[in-house]
């Protein structure tokens, strides 16, 4: 009976496939641009889309003003374990000055893709896990504990209003496992991601014309000397556990091909992109004051207190220079052995028809908090086309697979052991 039951979920998921793209679409409709990190409007059609399931509990949480999250519980009668589908509601700011072909709200489909802001980060994985668990509250007499989803805010301004705080509030919000449709690709199963830091150096001097430079000192030159310090981080040298550095080379082949050459060898160094640098007012005056931030990536088996401890080494004794962290979190990841990750690479493979790479995230999530909090984590989400830009799309039939995946993955690990 498991057996049939379980064929007839994933058929089930092919005829939903209109009613998949309608909840995206819906969830797509609704702007929740982050900044302002404001998701009041789109967790109104997000609740209407939990409450319309059969059985599900619903909390709104708003920590902060606008600040909007969802808490679900589908609970089967029986005990058992706790499944989390998390998934965020904000989105990048809509940038309407770009050259979109289509409305960035519309929800436009066109030769099987679906467009608009936020479909790919992360409305669409939301949605398959909406429909995983209305496929599931047909079926509670065949699976035992509960499907909680965790619908947050914040996620793009590193969520501690919105998962993070989930996390520190409700302890039904942490589970057994944990299932993230975020942005990736059916072919990967993410098993961790790398650490952030986030720096802002600044640089002072004293002011001259620009034909009397010995009279001055220039800040800008300063803080090229504490930036080449920076980049040294880049050599920094760490030993990474070797369970992840076998997973990376397994999955090079494929995940490198979606992903881009030179993943691998990205997700085993520390990063340093210098993103920003202002200084100066004119090109005849010695600059005062100079400031730069940059967007450091951390893989596992280096900490950020590390670099903390390298940058002051380095950058204390300059004369006129300052540095501050203004974002850190570390790296994280569950063991690619467990459970939830070889569940979902075999359903991933039976879906799809080959097997899937299961490898690290280069990018951050909200899955870390999860991590930090002991839950088991993956992140299976769909392929971003134009993430962030000009029509945002996603393929409609690898909307289909990843919500598959997620209502088999989720069956499989809740009637285990019945």
């Amino acid at each position: 009976m498991t057996g049939s039951l379980r064929s007839r979920l994933a058929d089930r998921v092919d005829v939903a496939r209109e009613e998949l793209i309608d909840i995206t679409r819906r969830l797509v409709a609704v702007a929740s641009p982050n900044p302002p990190s404001d998701t009041h409007e789109v967790a109104q059609v997000a609740e209407a889309l939990l409450r319309a399931i059969p059985g599900m509990e619903v909390e709104r949480l708003e920590p902060a003003p606008r600040v909007v999250s969802l808490v679900g519980r589908l609970k089967s009668g029986k005990p058992g374990r706790r499944l989390i589908f998390n998934g965020h509601l904000d989105t990048f700011p809509l940038l309407e000055q770009l050259p979109w072909t289509v409305p960035p709200l519309g929800g436009v489909l066109k030769d099987g893709r679906l467009y608009g802001r936020g479909v790919c980060d992360m409305k669409g994985g939301m949605a398959c896990s909406l429909l995983a668990a209305s496929l599931l509250a047909q079926h509670r007499d065949a699976w035992s504990g509960e499907i909680v989803l965790t619908l947050a805010g914040d996620e793009e301004n590193m969520g501690s209003l919105g998962t993070g705080w989930l996390l520190e509030h409700l302890p039904h919000a942490r589970g057994d496992a944990n299932i993230c449709g975020d942005v990736g690709s059916p072919r990967v199963v993410r098993f961790g991601e790398k650490g952030l830091m986030w720096v802002e150096v600044e640089a002072t001097g004293a002011p001259a014309h620009g034909a009397h430079v010995h009279r001055g000192v220039n800040a800008i030159d300063r803080l090229r000397a504490a930036l080449d310090c920076l980049k040294e981080l880049e050599q920094v040298p760490f030993q990474a556990p070797p369970v992840v550095t076998a997973a990376i080379a397994r999955a090079k082949p494929i995940s490198e091909a979606l992903s881009g050459a030179g993943e691998a060898a990205t997700l085993q160094r520390v990063t340093v992109n210098i993103g920003t640098i202002e200084g100066g007012t004119s090109p005849n005056l010695v600059p005062t004051h100079a400031i730069a931030r940059a967007d450091i990536r951390l893989p596992v088996g280096i900490t950020t207190d590390v670099l903390v401890a390298k940058l002051d080494a380095r950058l204390k004794p300059m004369e006129g220079v300052s540095w501050r962290a203004i974002r850190r979190f570390e790296p994280s990841f569950t063991d690619p052995d467990h459970e939830i990750v070889r569940r979902t690479a075999a359903v991933a493979a039976e879906v799809l028809g080959e097997a899937p790479a299961v490898n690290m995230r280069v990018g951050g999530s909200d899955s870390r908090w999860y991590r930090l909090h002991g839950v088991p984590t993956v992140v299976l989400g769909l392929t971003p086309f134009n993430m962030g830009g000009a029509d945002e799309h996603v393929l409609v039939d690898e909307l289909v697979a990843v919500a598959k995946i997620h209502t088999l993955v989720a069956f499989d690990f809740l009637s285990a052991g019945q």
